[in-house]
């Protein structure tokens, strides 16, 4: 807050004239520098300057700092509702002003009182005469509303003369800005950037004697988005009790809101705020069906145009949020004053979003409100689906249901969330669910049937009747169905029926995608691609894996386990074709997945780990081929009657003995830095162009063409390049091909 003046006898009998101060040195102590704001008013030299944002984010602060900057002489008024008679204001004005050019303004007292008009024109004219520039505050300048007031400010300022400026500041400024901003005789600054920046946070934390961990930095600045004096006071409640969160409920947090925000509004205004703090968006039609009201929109409107902390999301001015810790402070005052209407409101809040479509927020409101059965309806038949339900709400409705009654009591809920276990490969979770599910009674004989050939226990010739039964038992319009024929597919594949499976997993996809279900899409390609590969047709596995990768790319599913195969697959026919580059990304991608293929799947973890065995056979790295070998080998100690997988572990486990036991240095295996230099090596770049695409440097790419030369048993770059080709490393034909992935 600016230091006060003493007033001079002469100014006495004006009202406010301790309001008035020309030189703010007085900066609150431990006040955070605004040093790159200060500069920006500084060299913006604008007749108007605007600064607004709510209360609490230093603007009073920001533009002391800029008056002890400035070569400038600053005047300063703290204006309030008497400045909306307009003869009060110009008078005032007139006398910070006085302060400041006394050359050109007689004192106030040297006039008899005159009406507010003739005040205006000599203020005006005294503006125009201003001999040396200056800078007048007006602060709180959302207290003016009248017209009267609006107008005569208006006036002045438009008068300002070059190098003065006239500056409003507060929570909202009704002064028409639009001549000034098309002119270029406006700076403006608001919410954001008055907040804090994360150094100006810790610097401030730092100023009051707080310590917080990056969590615990990271948690107040969620809270409070950069809000200055939310971000000290939150500090100081932590100081007091160092487990406190510095949340809005916070007692120094509330206290602000209580007095700074909400004691002006009016009773209607503020059970508007309680009650809408139930949610995270707000807009006209939301809140109306919500509060059973009429003008919600209107009421949105003129809180964000007042800086309430009701923050506009869009420039059509249709959807709103409030501020993370007003939200708290509100939320706790709705559960404290009415706690009856909560879980009501969050119920209505529900349906709203069900009937708009959006069922992720419908689903969190109606768990909110305590109405599972709508969350049980949303999740299994509410278009969230096997597929989809953990990319719409994420894994949260599995824990809404976690308890042995709850998931008893909604059998449908039991088998997404048994299915939903077993793809993240959690076993045990799985089992846990599937036998809910099996006490229930209420789950259909066709989908416990899916689970248990998806979780082949007892082999895949079992796998394979009870995908059949499942099949045969859901509805065509199931969103099962897919899944069903996915694993009937899968069955018929790994008991050597490729011609079987090929039909069966081409109608699993088509099913899939016609329901909206891509992950099950993305598996089935994956499959078909595997089939392929086995059958001899490198060109359609080829074929199949990019339409996978493409399907991943197109959903953002890469970090989903039904990835996992698609990757591993593309790797394995990237390097066929001498793709390095792009079959390291897709390994890496793969590998990322690998933590989460379980026996929870066997067949799928079994399947995967092959691929990418294989993968490490093509880069000559049987140690790494052993790995993965080894963990395939892991889950048939589990689940050992997997049909053509156990000869396939056998085949790949003498492929790679035999690789380690040759003598051409292939069995040190290449690093993945000298793996991606290796298609380079076979341009005609130098090693000072290659460092420059791969970003090393030069003596960086030699040592490692060096090792490369070694590994290779080669004595020139020639010779290595030549030896890369013989062993499937490069294609000889197109050496710099690249294998794409799509996304």
């Amino acid at each position: 807050m600016p230091a006060r003046e003493t007033p001079t006898p002469q100014a006495s009998t004006v009202r406010g004239v301790l309001d008035v101060d020309p030189h703010p040195s007085k900066i609150r102590a431990g006040s955070v520098v605004r040093t790159a704001l200060v500069n920006r008013l500084r060299a913006a030299r604008a007749p108007l300057v605007l600064v607004r944002a709510p209360a609490g984010y230093g603007k009073t602060t920001l533009l002391a700092q800029w008056a002890a900057r400035d070569a400038r002489p600053f005047g300063w008024l703290e204006l309030d509702d008497e400045d909306n008679d307009p003869a009060v204001l110009v008078r005032r004005i007139g006398l910070a002003l006085r302060r400041l050019t006394p050359e050109v303004i007689p004192a106030a007292g040297e006039r008899r009182p005159q009406g507010a008009s003739t005040a205006i024109r000599r203020l005006s004219a005294a503006v125009r005469a201003a001999e040396r520039p200056f800078v007048l505050v007006l602060d709180d300048a959302h207290s003016l509303r009248s017209r009267g007031s609006l107008a005569a400010l208006a006036t002045l300022v438009a008068l300002v003369p070059d190098g003065s400026a006239i500056v409003l500041a507060g929570r909202s400024v009704r002064v028409a800005a639009a001549r000034a901003r098309a002119a270029g005789r406006l700076f403006e600054l608001d919410t954001d950037d008055l907040a804090l920046g994360r150094r100006e946070e810790e610097l401030l934390l730092r100023e009051v004697g707080i310590a917080l961990d990056p969590a615990g930095r990271s948690a107040v600045r969620k809270r409070m988005e950069g809000w200055a004096a939310g971000t000290y006071l939150a500090a100081l409640a932590l100081r007091e009790a160092p487990a406190a969160v510095g949340s809005g409920e916070d007692r120094f947090v509330a206290d602000y809101f209580d007095f700074e925000c909400t004691s002006g509004l009016s009773t209607k205004e503020l059970q508007f705020l309680l009650r809408t703090s139930v949610l995270e968006r707000l807009s006209g039609s939301l809140c109306d069906h919500v509060l059973a009201a009429d003008g919600s929109a209107a009421r949105l409107e003129s809180l964000a145009r007042a800086n309430l902390f009701v923050l506009p999301l869009d420039r059509d001015l249709g959807w709103y949020r409030c501020h993370n810790a007003f939200r708290e402070y509100l939320l706790g005052e709705l559960r404290r004053c009415e706690p009856s209407l909560v879980s009501g409101l969050h119920r209505r809040a529900a349906t709203w979003y069900e009937s708009n479509g959006e069922l992720a927020p419908a689903a969190e409101h109606a768990q909110a409100g305590g109405d599972l059965d709508h969350v049980a309806r949303l999740v299994v038949g509410g278009g969230l689906g096997t597929s989809t339900a953990r990319s719409v709400t994420g894994e949260a409705w599995l824990g809404w249901f976690d308890r042995p009654e709850l998931i008893r009591a909604h059998p449908d809920v039991a088998v997404l969330g048994t299915w939903a276990h077993l793809v993240q490969g959690r076993a045990t979770e799985a089992r846990r669910w599937r036998d809910g599910a099996v006490a229930a009674g209420g789950s259909g004989a066709a989908e416990l049937a899916l689970l248990r050939a998806a979780r082949c226990e007892e082999g895949v010739e079992r796998m394979r009747a009870d995908a059949h039964a499942a099949v045969a038992g859901l509805a065509p319009a199931s969103h099962w169905q897919p899944v069903a024929l996915l694993l009937r597919g899968v069955a018929e594949l790994l008991l050597g029926g490729v011609a079987a499976a090929e039909v069966t997993l081409a109608d699993a996809g088509e099913a899939a995608e016609s329901a909206a279900a891509t992950e099950i899409e993305i598996w089935a390609l994956s499959e078909l691609a595997v089939a392929a590969w086995g059958a001899g047709d490198e060109s359609l596995a080829h074929e199949r894996a990019l339409q996978a990768c493409a399907r991943i790319g197109e959903r953002r599913l890469h970090d989903d386990p039904p990835a996992a195969l698609a990757f591993a697959v593309a790797a394995r026919l990237a390097l066929r074709r001498g793709e390095t580059t792009s079959a390291l990304l897709a390994r890496e991608r793969a590998d990322a997945l690998v933590p989460r293929l379980t026996h929870a799947l066997p067949w799928y973890a079994v399947q995967t780990s092959l691929e990418l065995a294989r993968v490490e056979l093509a880069l000559a790295d049987p140690a790494a081929a052993r790995r993965r070998l080894e963990a395939a080998i892991a889950v048939l100690r589990r689940r050992p009657r997997l049909g053509d997988l156990v000869g396939q572990v056998d085949e790949l486990g003498e492929e790679i003995r035999a690789l380690a036991g040759r003598r051409d240095g292939r069995q040190s295996g290449l690093t993945t830095a000298e793996l991606r230099l290796l298609p380079l090596l076979t341009t005609h770049l130098s090693f000072r162009e290659i460092a420059a695409e791969l970003y090393v440097s030069r003596n960086t790419v030699k040592t490692q063409a060096i090792s490369v030369y070694r590994k290779l048993n080669a004595s020139s770059r020639s010779e290595a390049i030549a030896r890369a080709r013989e062993l499937g490393l490069v294609d000889a034909a197109s050496p710099r091909a690249e294998f794409t992935l799509s996304g």
